[in-house]
């Protein structure tokens, strides 16, 4: 059986309920394994998961606001995300104190929200001309950090769950 851990920033549900709308539309597959999110910290990352823990206990989190750009396509046309590009050196410094003492250099990773994945679905002209249309949340804040676990290819548990202190 193989065991996926990771850090995730779930959507809050009333920016969520758009973006679930169009997952559940063009990626149902995706939709049914774990709600929308942003990756904070990779399964690679997580090698000493009670230090990770003991950061987040310990470390002054505060939550974060990331503002969202038009959406994409990746992987060859096939996928689609929302790239994060406001709101960037937060995330950098949650990513640093979260992962201090485990991870030497966290690099850059960048913030998304995947609206379809390519693993399992595969954007069509007349799918992304319908995305790039809607609605989607310019601004979300997120205040909590999940901590998430998949058995092989079953829906994403959730494990542990942190709040973060309110931005001042």
């Amino acid at each position: 059986m193989a065991i996926r851990r990771q850090l995730t920033l779930f959507v809050p549900q009333k920016e969520a309920e758009l973006i679930e709308a169009i997952r559940l539309r063009f990626n149902p597959l995706q939709y049914d394994l774990i709600k929308c999110h942003v990756t904070l910290c990779r399964e690679h990352e997580l090698t000493d998961l009670t230090q990770i823990i003991e950061n987040i206990r310990l470390s002054p989190l505060r939550s974060i606001r990331l503002g969202f750009g038009k959406p994409v396509r990746f992987a060859n046309g096939k996928g689609v995300l929302l790239p994060a590009v406001s709101g960037l050196s937060a995330f950098r410094q949650l990513r640093e104190l979260i992962l201090k003492g485990v991870v030497k250099d966290p690099g850059e990773q960048e913030p998304h929200i995947t609206l379809m994945h390519p693993r399992n679905a595969s954007c069509m002209d007349a799918d992304f001309a319908f995305i790039e249309k809607a609605e989607l949340p310019q601004t979300i804040s997120f205040s909590n950090i999940s901590l998430i676990e998949q058995s092989d290819s079953d829906p994403w548990k959730l494990l542990q769950s942190f709040d973060l202190a309110a931005d001042m």
